[in-house]
C-alpha cells in the first residue's frame, strides 16, 4: 500500500481587480501514472493582456504534460513549458497589440517519492513538514534582491513602492526568462505544498500559511486563506490565486471478503 495519498484543490478570488487575471490548475499525466502537476500564473498587461499570458501558460502545460513519459526528464519538461509559453505570449502580445506577461510556478509529484519544481518571477513555492514551515522560493524581483543586500527587510519589501517590478517574467521582449528549480526527496505522508501569486503570500506569513494548510483540507484551507486575505487587503485586494497539495496518510484498507469455516468432503 502507499504510504501517502495526494489530497489536492486550487482557489481564486478576483480580489478588488476589474478581471481575474491569474490562473491555476491540476494535472494528472494519462501516460505516467502516479505523476501529478501543479500550475499558477499571474497574468499582467492590462486589458486582457495579463489573462491571456496566464491562460497561455495552463495550455501549454497542460498540453505538454499530456504527452510526458515516466523515461522523460520533469526539468526538461517544465524548461519547455517556459520557453514555449514566453514564445507564444510574444507572438500574441504582437498580434493583440498588447504587453501580456505572466509569471510561472509549477509542481510535479512523481511516483518516486519526489517533489520538483520551476518558477519564473514573483509566484511561490511554500513547502511544508506537517505543521511547520520548511522552505519558499525567492521570487525575481526588486525587492527581493534589496533585501539579499540587506536594505531592506521582507517586511518592508511587501510595502516597497517598487514591490511590484519583477526582473524576470514570460512574454517579455527586453529578455529571456530564465528558471529556478527546487526539488524535495523522500516525501512522507503530512507533507504539504502551496503554490500561490502575491494576491495571497502578500499578507500571510510563512507559519500562517503553515498552520492553515496542515490543520485543514485543501477546500477548508483555501476557504480560510481567502476569507482571511479579504479582510487583510481592505478594499485593495489583488487577485488571489493558489494551489494547495497536501500528501495524507491512505485509509486502512477494508476488508471486502467473509471467512467461513471448510464443509467436510463427504
Amino acid at each position: 500500500m502507499s504510504q501517502y495519498k495526494i489530497e489536492a484543490g486550487t482557489a481564486q478570488h478576483i480580489g478588488d481587480r476589474k478581471e481575474q487575471q491569474d490562473r491555476a490548475a491540476l494535472f494528472a499525466a494519462p501516460h505516467a501514472p502516479g505523476y501529478m502537476m501543479a500550475v499558477v500564473a499571474d497574468g499582467m498587461g492590462g486589458k486582457s493582456g495579463g489573462a491571456l499570458a496566464a491562460e497561455q501558460v495552463i495550455r501549454t502545460a497542460k498540453s505538454l504534460f499530456d504527452e510526458f513519459y515516466p523515461e522523460n526528464d520533469v526539468k526538461a519538461l517544465l524548461e519547455t513549458i517556459v520557453n514555449e509559453s514566453h514564445t507564444v505570449i510574444k507572438l500574441a502580445g504582437l498580434s493583440a497589440e498588447k504587453e501580456p506577461h505572466s509569471t510561472f510556478v509549477a509542481l510535479v509529484i512523481t511516483p518516486q517519492k519526489e517533489a520538483i519544481w520551476a518558477y519564473v518571477g514573483d509566484s511561490r513555492l511554500y513547502r511544508f513538514s506537517g505543521p511547520n514551515f520548511a522552505e519558499r522560493t525567492k521570487d525575481h524581483s526588486y525587492v527581493e534582491k534589496l533585501v539579499d543586500e540587506g536594505k531592506i527587510t521582507v517586511e518592508e519589501a511587501k510595502t516597497h513602492k517598487m514591490s511590484n517590478i519583477l526582473v524576470n517574467v514570460l512574454g517579455s521582449t527586453a529578455a529571456e526568462p530564465y528558471i529556478t528549480y527546487g526539488v524535495h526527496s523522500n516525501l512522507k505522508a503530512n507533507d504539504s505544498f502551496i503554490l500561490c501569486s502575491d494576491g495571497l503570500w502578500h499578507y500571510f506569513s510563512e507559519n500562517e500559511i503553515s498552520a492553515a494548510v496542515a490543520a485543514n483540507s485543501p477546500r477548508q484551507a483555501s476557504e480560510l486563506l481567502i476569507r482571511k486575505a479579504r479582510e487583510r487587503a481592505n478594499l485593495h485586494g489583488d487577485n488571489c490565486t493558489f494551489a494547495i497539495v497536501k500528501l495524507v496518510t491512505p485509509p486502512p484498507e477494508q476488508k471486502n471478503y467473509v471467512v467461513e469455516k471448510m464443509r467436510r468432503a463427504v
